[in-house]
């Protein structure tokens, strides 16, 4: 199950926004949520508090359960490589995360909502699960039927995609180009952190 909860409130506890809702709340008003958000005196964060923050801000941003993020540390752990690097790449190729890294959706809520009903094809096939594994060289399209639709013309307009993402605005098409180092995937997180939370 996914977070379904106040995307506003959690962005301000994280410090940073998860939809463009949150974007502009939080520009008028960034401190933590309650009462007391911007008065309360907050002491030094344990090392375990810092680890738990990353792990919810990445698991946050992906929008997924916390069986599925540890389901994913348990086989980044497991593949040679940097684990925290391997991690990132198995996040980042979830299909509902390139639908919304392409910018065919303006959130990682709507993107998940789109594949689901059915709005997304990988090779040319229907596909309506939001984490299947996406590999390089596959090619992610929106249904012909569907490209009219205003939420994916609005989404369009403003897309700007990443460096491993080939993206076709005129056939509403993303080609995954390869796996993505650390510092090309645009997630505010420090992933050593959450290496370590799952490490103890």
């Amino acid at each position: 199950m996914n977070y379904t909860g106040p995307k506003v409130k959690i962005s301000r506890k994280l410090g940073f926004s998860l939809t463009a809702k949150a974007r502009k709340v939080m520009d008028k008003n960034s401190n933590p949520p309650g009462q007391h958000g911007g008065k309360k005196r907050r002491g030094k964060m344990s090392v375990y508090g810092q680890q738990l923050l990353e792990k919810q801000r990445l698991r946050l941003q992906y929008n997924i359960h916390e069986r599925q993020m540890t389901n994913y540390y348990k086989k980044a752990h497991h593949l040679l490589g940097n684990t925290g690097e391997l991690l990132v790449q198995l996040l980042e190729s979830r299909l509902d995360a390139l639908v919304f890294r392409a910018g065919f959706a303006r959130s990682m809520q709507s993107a998940r909502q789109y594949v689901r009903h059915g709005h997304v094809f990988v090779n040319g096939k229907l596909v309506n699960i939001p984490s299947f594994h996406v590999n390089p060289n596959d090619v992610v399209q929106v249904k012909e039927k569907s490209r009219k639709l205003e939420c994916f013309q609005d989404a369009v307009r403003a897309s700007a995609a990443p460096p491993y993402l080939e993206v076709s605005k005129a056939d509403f098409s993303v080609k995954y180009l390869y796996l993505p180092p650390r510092e090309e995937v645009p997630v505010v997180c420090e992933v050593p952190l959450v290496v370590e939370f799952y490490s103890r």
